[in-house]
């Protein structure tokens, strides 16, 4: 493969034909969306749960695709006159199979991460890593499923050394799909946590799923795994290839030790490794992050980056949007935009940010607003209230929590444990919370602002922005 699609070469890696138009024929890019498509490519129509893509062939065409690929029998209908059609049994295992022979044709290295909780930043991590001494290409964004991945992966004819993606899933048999078409030569494990409960009986059930990233491998594969995540220490034990651990509590092949919670600052910590120590300087907030830091260690050592190289990127590495970053507003006032994602372990670390944070003056506020957590189905109510009492041991000045019944728990059991009843609020909407932060925030205040994308947190934070920034 010289980096171009060819028609003929799609249409045979997707296992389908080409009915119309010139086989010779070269795509620029690859694209699902007629709405951001770009002049030059293949449009293909995969099928949604609210729409059918092959319906907007032509205007796919009309916008400048120059290839279509639909459904068997439904090429007859295509701009033909305008555009190569190739039809194929399924789109979207079609794309997949596209993606898969780009992988295989570009001869780069993949590294896959998958996890409950810090696989964005993990990603993120490992490629700054591995930038300093490769050509590095990443999924963009979070597109980590069965049409965001092969989207990316179609990104390997720029030919990079290594290619750094996420997989993403809430159903079983995902993750499974996603390693068939990554095939990676890295795999990584972060965690196993509540998130997607909703979809799963239990927490056992959901790591059975995330360990289908075990599959697959030969002896040569390379598993980088938590040492601190029993479930996940329990499932790699019959990994095919080769494993290298990552930990904080436990020992483990990369370790941090002597770790120091510098709150919104960041952390400290000495990192040994089976190439040597070194201490870091890690400015991403809380000691999740410490975690997701080692993850992309052990990456970056199996690809022989020098730990002086990764020290040094260390120190200027910077949070994903909206996962952690610390916003300092012109009025004073400290803001940490969590808001893309939460899930119940998570939002209780990220609480301990808010402790270990000294305050600026004695009147400063310490204010944490949290988002509802969703789909963590029957156990809902009961985890939220966990981490309604996480937040009175963590002794914040304030707590506006944000949603439905879920969220209405959680301030009824900080209370319980101990806020006054003065300090906290429920809030159904994101609107509402933005208004009652807004009137109680003042300089010198640190708000910690989390909660699930569906109940749109970061509205309170682009609140405070617009009138304290």
């Amino acid at each position: 493969m010289s980096g171009e699609l060819i028609a003929s070469w799609v249409a045979h890696a997707m296992g389908g034909k080409v009915v119309a138009g010139d086989p010779g024929r070269t795509f620029d890019s690859v694209s699902i969306d007629t709405r951001t498509l770009t002049p030059g490519a293949l449009y293909v129509g995969i099928r949604g749960e609210r729409f059918d893509g092959a319906d907007f062939a032509d205007k796919a065409v009309d916008a400048g695709a120059v290839g279509v690929v639909l459904p068997s029998r439904r090429g007859a209908k295509a701009p033909a006159e305008r555009a190569v059609v190739i039809e194929v049994d399924d789109t979207t295992v079609a794309l997949q199979r596209l993606a898969r022979e780009v992988r295989r044709a570009s001869g780069a290295k993949v590294v896959a991460i998958t996890g409950s909780a810090g696989k964005t930043t993990t990603k993120e991590v490992a490629a700054e890593f591995l930038a300093t001494r490769y050509r590095v290409i990443r999924n963009r964004g979070n597109l980590n499923n069965h049409i965001g991945l092969p989207l990316s992966l179609i990104d390997l004819r720029q030919r990079p050394d290594i290619a750094v993606v996420e997989l993403g899933m809430n159903h079983a048999g995902e993750i499974r799909t996603l390693v068939g078409v990554a095939e990676p030569d890295v795999r990584v494990w972060t965690n196993v946590g509540e998130a997607h409960l909703g979809f799963f009986e239990s927490e056992d059930a959901i790591a059975d799923a995330k360990a289908e990233i075990l599959e697959g491998a030969g002896s040569d594969t390379l598993l980088v795994a938590n040492a601190d995540d029993d479930r996940v220490a329990a499932r790699t034990k019959s990994f095919a290839g080769r494993v290298t651990t990552f930990g904080v509590d436990r020992a483990a092949d990369v370790r941090a030790t002597d770790v120091v919670d510098r709150g919104i600052e960041g952390t400290t910590a000495r990192v040994s490794t089976p190439v040597g120590s070194v201490v870091l300087a890690i400015p991403l907030v809380g000691r999740t992050n410490v975690a997701n830091v080692l993850a992309g260690i052990g990456v970056a050592i199996a690809f022989e980056v020098p730990l002086a190289a990764i020290a040094e990127k260390t120190a200027s590495l910077k949070p994903a949007p909206r996962r952690g970053e610390v916003l300092k507003l012109s009025s004073g006032i400290t803001v940490i935009d969590d808001s893309y994602n939460a899930n119940p372990t998570a939002t209780k670390r990220a609480m301990d940010i808010l402790a270990a944070t000294p305050k600026e003056r004695a009147s400063s506020k310490r204010i944490a607003v949290l988002g509802e957590m969703l789909e963590l189905g029957d156990r809902s109510v009961a985890l939220h209230e966990d981490v309604g009492r996480a937040a009175a041991h963590a002794h914040v000045d304030a707590l506006i929590a944000v949603g439905g019944v879920p969220a209405a728990a959680l301030a009824d059991a900080a209370i319980r444990a101990g806020l006054p009843h003065a300090s906290v609020r429920h809030c159904s909407t994101s609107d509402e919370a933005a208004d009652a932060a807004a009137a109680i925030v003042a300089p010198g205040d640190l708000v910690l602002v989390k909660g699930s994308r569906g109940i749109r947190t970061d509205r309170v934070v682009d609140r405070l922005k617009a009138e304290r920034g």
